[in-house]
């Protein structure tokens, strides 16, 4: 078993649900970033989703987008952030996946990008632009030991979510709504499209992300998953304060408290 999956079902057997959260590599200084990533896990990230910052991606909403201007203009790039996550594995066992775009991957080079991942210690990978069809053709997955999580939007029909499913390794990405990171949606959670995902995902953990910004969010669609991702909340925070980023560990903290089971 995925060392992704596995750690899905620890927390889930304790009656809790996962927290994963995003931060963009480098962010918001690349000086005191691993220091950052360390005290993140420690207010109660159970997973980390390192994002490589670059100036044309097509998922992320304009939160992340200024994070990824500011980690670029500082120079952070893939071999830095290859050497942060070998930095950070002397502290946390903790998965730790990164998620960035084709372009930058194969102008740095596919083989030396796997490689150079599982060397320094990442547990998978998120390609949104890459489909899931098209995802062996990219990468050489059957002879690699990364996770390669695929996204399901609201939008995909019952026979795609079976494919994607089987396919997918360490948990599926499901999209809270129709759009970009960061955007909030006035509309109730779309019940009926988590139960359908529940209903037809048999290999994987299934975890939300996209518009979850505080423990009231997170309680809403917990009892359709097994966990969450929080990404455009937590850089907002970021952006707003200095170190120690107290208000940032903070909604961390409470929002992890809220994926416990409180019986």
């Amino acid at each position: 078993m995925s060392v992704i999956k596995s750690k899905i079902e620890e927390i889930n057997n304790k009656g809790e649900k996962v927290l994963s959260v995003f931060i963009t590599s480098g962010f918001p200084d690349k000086n005191y970033f691993i220091e950052l990533v360390i005290n993140i896990f420690n207010a109660g990230a159970d997973i980390l989703e390192i994002g490589i910052p670059f100036s044309d991606p097509i998922a992320d909403g304009v939160i992340i987008q200024k994070s990824s201007q500011i980690a670029l203009n500082n120079g952070v790039n893939i071999s830095y952030t290859f050497e942060c996550v070998k930095q950070i594995r002397k502290f946390k066992s903790n998965p730790i996946i990164l998620m960035g775009y084709a372009n930058p991957i194969l102008a740095y080079g596919k083989n030396k990008f796997v490689k150079g991942a599982e060397e320094c210690g990442v547990n998978g990978l998120i390609i949104p632009d890459i489909p899931f069809e098209e995802q062996k053709l990219f990468f050489n997955t059957n002879k690699s030991k990364l996770d390669f999580i695929s996204l399901i939007a609201p939008t995909t029909p019952v026979k795609r979510i079976k494919m994607i499913d089987k396919i997918s390794s360490g948990f599926v990405y499901c999209i809270s709504v129709n759009g970009i990171t960061g955007k909030i949606s006035n509309k109730e959670i779309d019940k009926k499209y988590l139960l359908t995902i529940n209903k037809n995902i048999s290999q994987n953990k299934s975890l939300v992300g996209f518009g979850i910004t505080n423990p009231n969010d997170a309680k809403k669609v917990t009892p359709y998953c097994d966990g969450i991702i929080v990404g455009s909340a937590v850089i907002k925070m970021l952006l707003a304060e200095h170190m120690p980023y107290t208000k940032t560990l903070k909604l961390i903290r409470d929002i992890k408290n809220s994926l416990k089971n409180k019986n």
